[in-house]
């Protein structure tokens, strides 16, 4: 009997996932570690260290070690893969094999990322203490996204999907198990935070932090608005700039739309480029069976709609737009040979 079970990772600018087969989705906390400044010892990891974000003291940081989408600081990433493996290790080392079964990883990477940043992703991911893996697979994000929103990839048929998450966004063009076309862009659900707390210092003179920026997004934010009816207004709370005391203000969605315009429209522009230079047959698929948008960035209110009227072709939101990356990685394990060459494995890469 197998005693254990491989593992799918999303290993997320922003949101840190972790996939079993048999289990579903076992972990989603946010992809932040908190430790002391001198000693580098660490103090938490995932949620609570995201709740320290902006509250800690002197002596300790909370940090984000994955950087528009892949690794900016290998050793903090070692330290929060084996702490959030840990965290999910059933009993008897059920998930992470003992009695010489050992695992293997799939993890999710921004399309067209670096050499350098492979081999990174691939070390973290067999040096992590807990993860007593025997082989590590790379898979680009958009493909993952594609198999984990239950799209058709290895078939003869254009796929487009548009994958918005903490860091980068990828677009991408699917067929016969690979990507046919691609973009990946530095610019996501962060860079929409850094946009609303640019604006809102740019014209009330209040300055926000990076948690208060994220939640007027997703109270009052969208990329578009249709109606008037769809206005909402939100109490926002921060330093006033002028005299440096609190102060608290009134933001509605239209001010969201107008903070977030370059940040949108760039994701948009980067859709249109990769339409541009699809072969035609694949763009006929597309038109017929539309864009799939998948991340968290895509719940930005009325975004499928904006690409609707942007593109001419239908476009939706994936049931489950925020995992559907996490369940691909898992899902990815048993295509092993039906996605061929559209992955990177860890046998051949770290030995080159």
């Amino acid at each position: 009997m197998r005693l254990s079970e491989d593992i799918g990772i999303d290993l997320g600018t922003a949101t840190f996932l972790i996939y079993t087969k048999s289990r579903g989705l076992v972990l989603q906390e946010p992809s932040v570690i908190a430790m002391t400044r001198d000693s580098k010892q660490v103090r938490a990891v995932g949620e609570e260290a995201y709740r320290m974000i902006g509250r800690t003291p002197g002596g300790i940081v909370a940090v984000r070690p994955i950087k528009d989408g892949v690794i900016a600081d290998e050793g903090l990433t070692e330290k929060m893969l084996t702490m959030f493996l840990s965290k999910v290790q059933g009993n008897a080392g059920r998930l992470l094999g003992f009695g010489g079964f050992k695992p293997q990883l799939m993890v999710g990477v921004p399309s067209n990322v670096s050499d350098v940043e492979r081999r990174a992703v691939l070390r973290a991911a067999l040096n992590a203490n807990n993860s007593n893996a025997r082989r590590a697979f790379l898979i680009e994000e958009p493909l993952a996204a594609a198999i984990g929103a239950g799209l058709k990839v290895t078939e003869p048929l254009g796929s487009m999907v548009v994958d918005i998450g903490g860091g980068s966004s990828d677009v991408a063009v699917i067929s016969l198990g690979g990507i046919v076309v691609s973009e990946s862009m530095r610019v996501a659900g962060n860079e929409f935070d850094e946009s609303i707390i640019r604006h809102v210092r740019r014209k009330h003179n209040v300055l926000i932090g990076e948690r208060t920026a994220e939640e007027i997004k997703v109270k009052v934010g969208a990329a578009m608005l249709v109606d008037d009816s769809e206005n909402l207004v939100a109490e926002v709370r921060g330093r006033d700039l002028i005299n440096g005391l609190p102060r608290t203000i009134s933001l509605d969605s239209r001010d969201v739309v107008e903070a977030l315009a370059e940040p949108v429209t760039r994701i948009v522009e980067g859709v249109k480029r990769v339409l541009e230079i699809t072969p035609p047959e694949l763009v006929s698929d597309i038109i017929d069976r539309g864009i799939v948008m998948t991340g968290g960035g895509s719940l930005l209110r009325n975004f499928d709609e904006l690409l609707r009227q942007t593109t001419g072709i239908p476009v939706s939101v994936a049931e489950n737009a925020v995992e559907a990356v996490a369940v691909g990685t898992g899902m990815a394990l048993d295509m092993l040979s039906e996605l061929g060459d559209s992955l990177v494995s860890s046998d051949y890469y770290l030995r080159r």
